[in-house]
């Protein structure tokens, strides 16, 4: 492969040299392109610099690359266009994604490796990873990346059997061309990023490319738990395929009664699959199934995967047990929808909420609500938080910091008020942490603490 270019002659410009630029851009030079990188932070063109990548602003002067290469965090539309998509929009240039240059290179190697495209506004990493441990421990060759990271250009170039489990966010489908997913995947759809797409509609529009580029031969997998969902049966040209964590879903993979099952009998009963706790994860499951069949694997080896599936950090993640009591770190529960999912999983929680609340609060939460025995809020939006709860008379105190709210937390479970203390903040976490996962190592750190103080061992260290 020393001699492979696919992009020989292509000129690119990379605007984003962060932790998934950066490599980006070195392996498309690798690869033969003309690549000519850019950030706004001056570090980061250093660091590029240093690597030997030229360096330079695409949007002065007449923009003369062939495409731009834009990281998904930076728009390009809404709310304001960063003024290298101006630039590229005005010389009428497309704005691409990683993945669509991953795509370009498996297919110029001559590889008809499959791609797996994951999408929805919930579960889309876990449903990726457990994609990925089925077909490993299945022993297919595969590799998983993309949103969850690692970038989709750190990944290898597989042979004809391999398989690309890739988790896809809105902000890389909006961006992609020729990549066509064998099969796509659209979990389940409520609001968020909606200052990125303008509203719901274009948020839809935006994760319904994962479907985009299909044929006759290719399988779309689809939720059917919510409206936004299914309005899009029918919208590719792929075969369509329903999946449900609750009801039953002829001609699709669907749970009943906490029981995987398609149309030929059950797969596995879901309380032999720890990690995945929840009807919101037997849709994950579900739709993890439905992908492995396609793929060849057959119901013995799905179920096996499932049961022996560890779980991602962050995620409904079980960090101790003290005195009788769980701790559970759902910091991923970056909004409210999120969050219901972990809250309808517990039936008597003490409930960690708060940090920067995304429209609509949690009002929406409030069928859960009876199951919060009390709640303790932190971050910059507790007080709007605690007018909520109050409104709904549900018990609440605003502790400030995680540090503060961990004890407070813990002293009313081991009282007797619940047997689960649930981190699960339904808000984002950048008033006070540097993302979600430093907030959720924080919470375990505490919780390890708390073990220590009181002389105890968290299940965790036990095990």
């Amino acid at each position: 492969m020393s001699h492979f270019a696919p992009f020989a002659g292509e000129r690119i410009a990379l605007v984003g040299l962060g932790k998934a630029g950066l490599p980006a851009a070195l392996r498309l030079a690798g690869w033969g392109a003309e690549v000519t990188g850019w950030d706004d932070n001056p570090a980061s063109r250093a660091a590029a610099e240093a690597a030997g990548l030229t360096v330079a602003d695409p949007a002065a002067g007449l923009f003369r690359w062939d495409a731009l290469l834009l990281s998904p965090g930076i728009p390009h539309r809404l709310p304001r266009p960063h003024r290298a998509a101006l630039a590229a929009a005005a010389a009428g240039k497309p704005i691409l994604c990683d993945v669509e240059y991953l795509y370009r290179a498996v297919r110029a190697a001559g590889s008809a490796a499959r791609f797996v495209g994951i999408t929805g506004t919930n579960g889309k990493s876990t449903t990726t990873a457990l994609l990925h441990h089925m077909l490993h421990c299945g022993g297919l060759a595969t590799v998983a990346g993309g949103n969850l990271g690692p970038a989709a250009l750190s990944l290898n170039i597989l042979g004809d059997a391999g398989v690309y489990a890739l988790e896809m966010s809105s902000y890389m489908l909006e961006r992609i061309e020729t990549m066509r997913f064998n099969i796509g995947v659209m979990l389940n759809l409520s609001p968020d990023h909606l200052d990125r797409h303008g509203d719901m509609r274009g948020y839809q529009a935006a994760k319904a490319r994962i479907f985009a580029n299909q044929g006759p031969a290719d399988l779309a997998v689809l939720g059917m738990d919510d409206a936004w969902s299914r309005a899009l049966q029918g919208a590719g040209a792929g075969r369509w395929l329903p999946i449900s964590g609750a009801t039953p879903q002829p001609g699709g993979v669907w749970a009943e009664a906490g029981v995987l099952r398609d149309a030929a009998g059950p797969i596995l009963d879901l309380a032999e699959a720890p990690a995945l706790p929840g009807s919101h994860n037997a849709q994950n499951a579900a739709a993890a199934a439905a992908c492995a069949l396609e793929l060849g694997l057959d119901r013995a080896a799905i179920a096996a995967g499932l049961r022996s599936y560890p779980g991602l950090p962050h995620r409904q993640e079980t960090v101790g047990a003290i005195r009788g009591v769980t701790f559970v770190n759902d910091s991923k529960g970056t909004n409210a929808d999120s969050t219901a999912r972990a809250l309808a999983t517990y039936p008597r929680l003490v409930w960690i909420a708060g940090g920067t609340a995304k429209d609509g609060g949690i009002e929406s939460l409030a069928p859960h609500f009876p199951h919060v025995a009390e709640a303790l809020l932190i971050g910059r939006d507790a007080p709007m938080l605690a007018a909520t709860l109050a409104a709904h008379g549900v018990p609440h105190r605003i502790a400030g910091t995680l540090e503060a709210a961990l004890p407070a937390a813990a002293e009313a479970a081991f009282a007797g008020a619940a047997p689960v203390v649930l981190l699960s903040p339904a808000c984002a976490s950048w008033d006070q942490f540097t993302g979600y996962d430093a907030r959720g190592d924080r919470f375990r750190d505490l919780v390890a603490a708390l073990a220590l103080s009181l002389g105890t061992r968290t299940e965790g260290d036990a095990a």
